[in-house]
């Protein structure tokens, strides 16, 4: 009879431990993270359930994500907000883990987000030097800010801790590109990436690590996916302004800053914004879309293993 059902299996991972809840049976139980490789998944594997849902947490799903992975069962990491905004939908409001795991349960029942392999350990190598490099790039920020209003005695140990931290962004920047190189598919999109004028060595690594689904989707699809695509706002006669929003912000934000770059240096993104604003869009407006227009290049360049040249580029 278990064998012909289809179970949904929601886990919410906390710190110290897993709440699982099952649905339609409405089981629940509670494991501690040393168990999740083995009795865990010993019992799920004997539910084979249809699917199982997790949320990202910063880290701490990835030991339980890879333990189910590892044994070929259906799991999908799918983002906070939603399955908050799920919440919502549904009137709940309420918040505990036992709670969490339940609508994590239903969320996978009603929507059925695909199951996505987890990506494997150089991969998870290259997003955390990543991380770590923005991390240091925000901290650099931060003191360069506070340098000019400090007090006379702290600014050599400011000026100190500003020199620092170049020399760690620069030891990031080449262990990221001695990592890019060891992997013959990550150098060729690297290197068709950076064929791009204003695409340099930040973006191509973010795209790398942050964006995979580059270059497999369609144009709408992938600018959907970053959260660059205008998203309509009517209803009946009312036409609301279109806004950008949601997506994977981490890619959104490098991809601005270098669309900044590009609009000066790319003679297809120089035109296009130029003939933006000649228009009357706005300055942030066209720069929005010169985003859009230049990931829908990279997209095209990366599907068709192509090099940057300026005349496709321009029907991209």
């Amino acid at each position: 009879m278990r064998a012909s059902a289809a179970f949904f299996v929601g886990i919410d991972v906390s710190k110290e431990q897993l709440d699982i809840a099952v649905r339609p049976s409405g089981e629940s139980w509670t494991v501690a993270h040393e168990e999740a490789s083995c009795a865990l998944v010993a019992r799920l594997r004997d539910l084979a359930p249809t699917l199982i849902v997790l949320e990202a947490t910063g880290g701490w799903e990835v030991p339980v994500t890879g333990a189910l992975a590892a044994a070929a069962l259906p799991v999908a990491v799918v983002n906070p907000r939603q399955v908050r905004d799920f919440a919502r939908s549904t009137g709940l409001l309420a918040k505990t883990d036992r709670l969490d795991a339940q609508l994590l349960a239903q969320f996978a029942e009603v929507l059925r987000p695909a199951p996505r392999p987890l990506p494997d350990a150089q991969a998870q190598e290259l997003t955390a030097l990543l991380q770590r490099r923005r991390q240091l790039v925000e901290m650099l920020t931060a003191e360069k800010n506070r340098l000019p209003l400090a007090a006379r005695r702290i600014r050599p140990q400011l000026q100190a801790h500003i020199a620092w931290l170049h020399q760690q962004i620069a030891q990031f920047d080449e262990d990221l590109r001695q990592l890019i190189r060891s992997s013959p598919l990550w150098r060729e999109k690297d290197d068709l990436l950076r064929s791009t004028p204003g695409v340099g060595p930040v973006l191509a690594t973010t795209l790398v690590a942050a964006l995979p689904e580059l270059g497999t989707l369609s144009r709408r699809q992938i600018a959907a996916l970053v959260g660059v695509a205008p998203l309509n706002r009517d209803s009946g006669t009312l036409r609301g302004r279109r806004t950008v929003w949601g997506g994977r912000a981490q890619v959104r934000a490098v991809l601005y800053m270098s669309t900044v770059v590009a609009v000066r240096h790319n003679p297809v993104l120089i035109a296009f914004y130029q003939r933006l604003r000649a228009a009357g869009k706005a300055p942030k407006l066209a720069l929005t879309a010169c985003m859009r227009k230049l990931l829908t290049i990279l997209n095209a360049m990366l599907k068709h293993h192509r090099r940057w040249a300026p005349v496709r580029a321009q029907h991209a």
